[in-house]
């Protein structure tokens, strides 16, 4: 995200909320009021399936807006809960409208970012669509020059391509020591 982007969010925030792991932060049909720009930890968007299953919509990790697609709409769409323990500024939806119509360079920055968003959902779209987890993790690869995160960080791999923790780590034993890792 731009530093031009990120000055402006700051500068229309209100404050700053907390949320602990498990805290539901708003839920699908609540108005929407704010929005949230993410600082730490992780907070999922989802929506509860007929059929019991839950459906993640949206990752927000730091340097993300929370429900970003929700800045032209009345409600939420979908429920928002805390994975973990988490902190976002709390950016007034009204204050965004507003600068989207009178800032012509902070609505080219936020398309752009909604860009990049959408890209990121259709990956994450393809990748879900595949049925092993192998292909998920090739398709995931593919995306990312071939590197795997570091060890401590398989699990949120797993959660990002939709497989369990214990399915990703038989995959990757399969595979044995051939992966280069990332060196964040």
């Amino acid at each position: 995200m731009s530093d031009l982007f990120l000055d402006h969010f700051m500068e229309l925030s209100t404050g700053k909320a907390t949320f602990a792991a498990g805290q539901h932060i708003f839920n699908q049909g609540d108005a929407i009021t704010r929005l949230y720009l993410m600082q730490a930890g992780t907070i999922h968007l989802v929506r509860h399936q007929a059929d019991g299953n839950v459906a993640v919509l949206q990752r927000a990790l730091p340097g993300m807006v929370l429900a970003e697609a929700s800045v032209f709409s009345s409600r939420y769409h979908c429920d928002a809960v805390a994975v973990t323990n988490s902190e976002a500024q709390i950016i007034p939806v009204n204050s965004v409208r507003r600068l989207l119509r009178s800032d012509h360079a902070f609505a080219g920055t936020w398309a752009s970012y909604l860009s990049y968003q959408l890209q990121q959902a259709r990956k994450r779209a393809e990748i879900a669509s595949l049925k092993t987890v192998a292909a998920r993790l090739n398709a995931w690869l593919a995306w990312n020059d071939g590197l795997l995160p570091s060890k401590g960080e398989w699990k949120n791999l797993a959660d990002e391509i939709g497989v369990s923790a214990e399915a990703l780590y038989r995959e990757l034993a399969k595979r044995g020591k051939s992966f280069s890792h990332k060196t964040s």
